[in-house]
């Protein structure tokens, strides 16, 4: 699954976020790089529909599935039993196929007799761990996780990256943000480095994290 940008741009006010991206993201997982203020998150938003672009396009087919903070797109008054569909119908899945991968689901996310709690007493690890396992049951085309590894049990975040690197067998595309340059080494098999929202090194993901260290004095 190709994800194709031309042009992207978004301004808030007298502010570029982003300047003219234009990239192609083949079948990979990519690590999106940049300080804040770089223009991550907005890039990520912009893709997935949250923002409207300012100019350029987004192209993308089938299934897109963004993880893009703790808690978005759930209820918090409904159990996380219920959170599934609701999340899995915005989506676009049939309640038949979430019914289909509901025990896998909930196997993978380890909140047993907690999926049938209100969310809202839920901690940002059991969010992040109910998010992380839905957008990942259900096999998206185009993966989108922003941050969202960077919150819970150091191993359910092993066991996600597991995960997420097993994806790309199946010709997933992954967008991953993370402030971990390790988590960015282990599971990146490609990177891009964004400032002041134009990207300025992309390629291995050693060479573009060697830049990013340089940018930053790291």
């Amino acid at each position: 699954m190709e994800l194709q940008l031309e042009g992207l741009s978004k301004t808030y006010g007298t502010v570029q976020a982003l300047r003219k991206v234009t990239y192609t993201f083949k079948p990979g997982i990519y690590g999106i790089l940049g300080a804040n203020g770089a223009g991550k998150s907005t890039l990520l938003k912009t893709i997935v529909g949250v923002y409207k672009p300012t100019s350029g396009t987004v192209e993308t087919k089938g299934v897109l599935a963004p993880l893009l903070e703790l808690g978005a797109g759930f209820d918090p008054n409904y159990s996380g039993k219920e959170n599934i569909f609701l999340y899995g119908a915005i989506m676009g899945y049939s309640r038949e196929y979430l019914e289909s991968k509901y025990d896998e689901i909930v196997e993978f996310s380890e909140l047993g007799n907690f999926i049938d709690v209100p969310l809202k007493n839920y901690s940002s690890g059991m969010k992040a761990r109910l998010g992380f396992s839905i957008a990942t049951a259900v096999e998206p085309d185009v993966l989108i996780l922003d941050e969202v590894l960077s919150v819970g049990d150091a191993r359910f975040r092993k066991k996600s990256l597991a995960k997420v690197q097993s994806m790309f067998e199946k010709g997933v595309t992954v967008l991953f943000v993370s402030h971990s340059i390790e988590q960015v080494r282990d599971i990146c098999d490609t990177a891009i480095l964004l400032e002041k929202g134009k990207i300025i090194a992309s390629g291995d993901v050693e060479s573009v994290i060697s830049v990013y260290e340089e940018k930053t004095g790291k």
